[in-house]
C-alpha cells in the first residue's frame, strides 16, 4: 500500500471550469445552433397586455413627493433587492425591500434586482411638483430569440414565467421604467459636481457597492451618515398610514382572524399528532398562502411550556388537552402588509381557574393600554399603562420582592422578569414596521391618527421558575391586537377575534359544533 499523500490533480479541463458554472453540469440542455434556432422560433405573437394603472399609484406618488421634500439636490437610490439563495442554486421566494414596496406599490414576488431612483431636478419642477423625477430600473421581459428566454434558470421565462415589459411597469406604477442596464450611467450623472448620491442600505449589497464605486470615481466622500438619513426618512414615512395602507391592514387582519378559526377547527387533529404544534403552524400557513401572499413572519405555535419562549418557531412539540397554546401569527396580503395577532387558547376549549386568573391579568393590562392609546398621548404611555396593571397583579399574588410602586420605578422593574418584551410596536409592511425611525418619533413619539401598532402584554412563568407557585409554572399567556389611532381615539382592527376568556370559550365551542 502506498503512503503517498500527495493530492491527485483533476484533469485540466475539469479544474479550469469555474465553480459557479458547475451547477450546470447536471443539465442535459442541448446547445447546438439547430436547437437554438428551433426553440426560439414558431411562437405566436405575445398577447396584448391587460395591465392597468394600479390602485396604489396616486398614493405612492404622494409618498415619493414627501420623501423628495427632504432631499433636494440628492439622487436617491431605493433597491428592491436581489434574489437570495436558499440552497445551492435554488432561491427563496422573492420579497422586495419594504421601502421599495412602499414607494412603488409593487408587492408579492415582482421585480427582483429592480431599483427605484429619484433623480434630482430644479426644486418644484419634478413629479407632482416635487424635487425629483422617479425612474424604475427593471429587468424587462426578454425576447424569445434570446438565450435568457429558455436557458436562464433564474430569470428566464421558460423557468420562472414572464416578467412585465417596460411599458407594463410604467402603466402599473405610474413611474417611468427603464432597463436596469442603464442604471450605472444614470446613477453616475453629475455626481460629485452638483449631485449627491444616496442609497437605502441593507437592501442590495451589489447596488451599495455600485454606489460606493461611483462616489469614489467622482470624488464624493463616504456618505454612510447621509445614507442612514435616507434609511431613517424612508422608515419614518410609514409611521402614519394613508387610506390605502389602512385598507390593506384591514384586509390582512381579516384574513388572519379567519386563519385563527381554521386553527381552532384543527385542534383535535393537533392533539393527535406527535408534532401537534406543526399541525397548527401548517394550518395557519396554508391559509395565509391561499388567502394572501404568505405569512408576515414565522408563525409561533407554542403549546404548554413552549409558550414561555417568546419567539418559539421550532413548533415541534405536542399539543395536550388541559394546556394552553399560544398562537402568534399574521397573514401578509399581496400588497405585503401584514397583521400580527396573538391569542392564547385552551386546547380543550375551557380555561382552568389558574389559566383564567393569569389570562385576566394580561387582558386587564391590554385594556389599560387601549385606554391611553389616543391622539396626543406618547407611544411610551401604552407600555407604561400595561405595566402598571402587570406590576399590581403580580404584587397581589405575592410574587414581587417589593411593592408595585417600587417595582415600577426605574431602579426596580422586578415585574419585568415575567414580561421582558415591550407592549407595542408599529405594524405595516414589516411586522416590526418603522424600525429605523428616530427614538423621538417612535418610543417618545406623539400618537397621531393613521398610526397602526400592536398592543400585546403577556405573562410568562417558566416551568423551572422557583419564584412562582408551582401551579403557575409552565404557563405563558399573551394577548395581541392590532390598533389604529383615529381622530377621537382608537379602533381595535382585530376586535372580531374574541379576547375575553368566556368569549374565547364560546367562540371555540361554536367552531367545533
Amino acid at each position: 500500500m502506498s503512503n503517498d499523500t500527495t493530492p491527485v490533480s483533476a484533469p485540466a479541463a475539469e479544474s479550469e471550469q469555474e465553480i459557479a458554472a458547475r451547477n450546470d453540469n447536471r443539465s442535459h440542455r442541448p446547445d447546438s445552433e439547430a436547437f437554438k434556432a428551433f426553440i426560439t422560433s414558431g411562437w405566436a405573437p405575445r398577447a396584448s397586455s391587460d395591465v392597468e394603472a394600479g390602485a396604489a399609484a396616486p398614493y405612492t406618488a404622494a409618498r415619493r413627493a414627501e420623501l423628495s421634500a427632504g432631499f433636494a439636490g440628492a439622487r436617491l437610490v431605493i433597491p428592491a433587492g436581489p434574489l437570495k439563495v436558499r440552497s445551492n442554486d435554488t432561491d427563496y421566494r422573492f420579497r422586495p425591500h419594504s421601502a421599495f414596496a412602499h414607494l412603488t406599490g409593487l408587492g408579492t414576488d415582482q421585480e427582483p434586482d429592480a431599483v427605484l431612483v429619484l433623480h434630482p431636478v430644479e426644486p418644484g419642477t419634478g413629479d407632482d411638483g416635487s424635487n425629483h423625477h422617479a425612474v424604475l430600473y427593471v429587468r424587462p421581459l426578454a425576447a424569445r430569440d434570446t438565450d435568457e428566454f429558455y436557458a436562464d434558470s433564474r430569470y428566464g421565462e421558460f423557468w420562472v414565467g414572464a416578467r412585465p415589459s417596460l411599458d407594463d411597469v410604467t402603466t402599473l406604477t405610474g413611474v417611468e421604467a427603464a432597463h436596469v442596464d442603464e442604471l450605472r450611467d444614470a446613477l453616475a450623472k453629475d455626481v460629485g459636481e452638483h449631485v449627491v448620491l444616496l442609497v437605502v442600505t441593507g437592501a442590495d449589497e451589489n447596488i451599495e457597492a455600485l454606489v460606493e464605486a461611483i462616489r469614489l470615481e467622482n470624488g464624493q466622500s463616504d456618505d454612510a451618515a447621509a445614507d442612514a438619513t435616507l434609511v431613517e426618512a424612508a422608515s419614518e414615512l410609514r409611521l402614519v398610514k394613508d387610506a390605502l395602507e389602512i385598507a390593506h391592514m384591514r384586509e390582512a387582519v381579516d384574513a388572519t382572524i379567519a386563519g385563527f378559526a381554521e386553527v381552532v377547527r384543527n385542534l383535535p387533529r393537533a392533539t393527535g399528532h406527535r408534532r401537534g404544534e406543526r399541525v397548527i403552524e401548517t394550518t395557519f400557513d396554508a391559509h395565509a398562502r391561499l388567502e394572501g401572499n404568505t405569512v408576515g413572519y414565522e408563525t409561533i405555535a407554542a403549546a404548554g411550556e413552549h409558550a414561555t419562549t417568546l419567539h418559539w418557531i421550532r413548533n415541534d412539540g405536542q399539543v395536550r388537552t388541559g394546556e394552553l397554546v399560544l398562537l402568534d401569527a399574521g397573514v401578509e396580503v399581496d400588497s405585503l402588509y401584514t397583521a400580527d395577532v396573538t391569542r392564547t387558547l385552551p386546547v380543550d376549549g375551557t380555561y382552568t381557574d389558574v389559566q383564567r386568573r393569569i389570562y385576566t391579568a394580561v387582558l386587564d393590562a391590554a385594556d389599560a393600554a387601549f385606554a391611553v392609546a389616543v391622539p396626543g398621548a406618547r407611544f411610551r404611555d401604552i407600555h407604561a399603562a400595561a405595566m402598571e396593571v402587570i406590576a399590581e397583579r403580580l404584587a397581589e399574588w405575592g410574587l414581587l420582592p417589593a411593592t408595585a410602586e417600587e417595582s415600577l420605578a426605574p431602579e426596580g422593574q422586578f415585574h419585568r422578569r415575567w414580561m421582558v418584551h415591550g407592549t407595542s410596536h408599529h405594524l405595516g409592511l414589516d411586522v416590526h414596521d418603522c424600525a429605523q425611525a428616530r427614538r423621538d418619533l417612535y418610543v417618545d413619539g406623539v400618537l397621531e391618527p393613521g398610526m397602526v401598532f400592536t398592543i400585546e402584554p403577556g405573562l410568562y412563568f417558566k416551568s423551572d421558575d422557583l419564584t412562582v407557585p408551582e401551579e403557575y409554572r409552565g404557563i405563558g399567556i399573551r394577548i395581541e391586537d392590532d390598533v389604529l389611532i383615529t381622530q377621537d381615539g382608537n379602533e381595535n382592527l382585530s376586535a372580531a377575534l374574541p379576547r375575553r376568556p368566556e368569549d374565547v370559550e364560546a367562540w371555540m365551542a361554536s367552531l367545533r359544533d
